[in-house]
């Protein structure tokens, strides 16, 4: 593969297996910034691209001698990346929430005085929760069905159902504004966490807090990154060519 730091995140997202890892622990935006040169996501991460680059090329050989069980959503039907992202994150995501919601209430309400950001980060993390639950509502009931009935069609060589929204491209573009809104929100919530970090003296429930609020994180990194950097750009790319524009 070729290492070059002029090549966009998502290209070495997709392309490099264990590249989603490396980007998570150096802070590297691959979801909602895929389309940023890698360079210059080293710079906004503050990250040497040299060290980036060096734990890329170390992922491309261990991938190389290993096989990975996680399968290959490049090549997998669009209907079974659909379902991996639907019953691996959207439930996450749909089971979390309120257990989230109430970990975060019994802390505000015994914590909140001496740590008044508690406050703010239940407040980012109720408007982030009602906009995640709306969005894969409208995924799952309006998207996902005609994406799915896309690739039918194309399987059996038949024209492309006519879309109730002009082109997949028109919802797609709605969810990537929603998942950059997502984004934001998860950034500040980090930034008011100290980047989840605890205060020394701090209780069980409010250590539990932080650290699921940190797999929250990772998690919804990954979803945004399955279907801005893959699901979206294949379905666009399948009804270009099944309807021949």
């Amino acid at each position: 593969m070729n290492l070059d730091a002029t090549r966009t995140v998502r290209e070495f997202a997709t392309e490099i297996p264990d590249a989603v890892r490396i980007f998570e622990k150096l802070g590297i935006d691959y979801c909602c910034g895929g389309s940023r040169p890698l360079a210059d996501a080293c710079v906004q991460a503050k990250v040497p691209v040299e060290k980036v680059l060096r734990s890329l090329e170390d992922a491309t050989v261990l991938s190389a001698k290993t096989t990975s069980e996680v399968p290959d959503f490049q090549t997998t039907s669009l209907a079974d990346l659909i379902a991996h992202i639907v019953t691996t994150h959207h439930v996450y995501v749909k089971q979390e929430i309120p257990r989230l919601q109430q970990l975060l209430a019994k802390v505000v309400a015994v914590h909140c005085a001496a740590h008044p950001e508690l406050a703010a980060v239940q407040r980012t993390f109720a408007g982030l929760s009602a906009e995640l639950l709306s969005h894969m509502m409208k995924e799952e009931v309006v998207l996902f069905p005609y994406v799915e009935k896309l690739e039918e069609a194309a399987t059996l060589g038949r024209r492309a159902p006519e879309p109730p929204f002009g082109a997949v491209s028109n919802p797609v573009h709605m969810m990537e504004m929603e998942h950059e809104s997502a984004g934001k929100a998860l950034a500040e919530i980090r930034m008011l966490t100290a980047a989840y970090t605890p205060p020394e003296a701090a209780c069980f429930s409010y250590r539990t807090l932080y650290s699921s609020l940190q797999e929250f994180e990772a998690d919804l990194h990954q979803h945004i990154h399955l279907e801005n950097n893959i699901l979206f750009p294949r379905a666009i790319e399948l009804e270009q060519s099944t309807t021949g524009e």
